[in-house]
């Protein structure tokens, strides 16, 4: 398993749960070197753009958008699931898949962006 690494931005998303849902959804987030290089595509994703590799652990009601470093695992953002299809309803192809969209969407890479500047927590 590798290191999880939350920054200030996703770290307030995550306490915006309830506790228990915190629990529940903290103790299934693990991240494997495995588990990148044979992607499931119902829990990982992969989106690609100008030579950045941003990583997608998919849980019922949340999205973590993450980067692999030597530190370990970098979490971004972390996105509900109903904000995020109203997201891609109204800024994407209705065609694209999720990640495929959201590789090709300048918002999100903003959203990410200002993940990366944040403080780690």
């Amino acid at each position: 398993m590798l290191q999880i690494i939350f920054n200030e931005i996703s770290a307030a998303e995550i306490s915006q749960l309830p506790i228990e849902m915190q629990l529940e959804v903290l103790t299934e987030f693990k991240v494997s070197p495995e588990d990148l290089e044979n992607l499931d595509q119902e829990i990982f994703g992969r989106l690609e753009r100008e030579g950045k590799t941003l990583y997608r652990y998919r849980s019922e009601e949340l999205r973590f958008y993450f980067e692999i470093t030597e530190e370990g695992v970098i979490v971004h953002r972390v996105l509900n699931r109903n904000t995020l299809q109203d997201f891609l309803f109204r800024s994407t192809s209705l065609g694209a898949g999720e990640d495929e969209a959201l590789s090709q969407s300048k918002v999100f890479w903003e959203l990410i962006e200002e993940g990366e500047k944040a403080r780690r927590v």
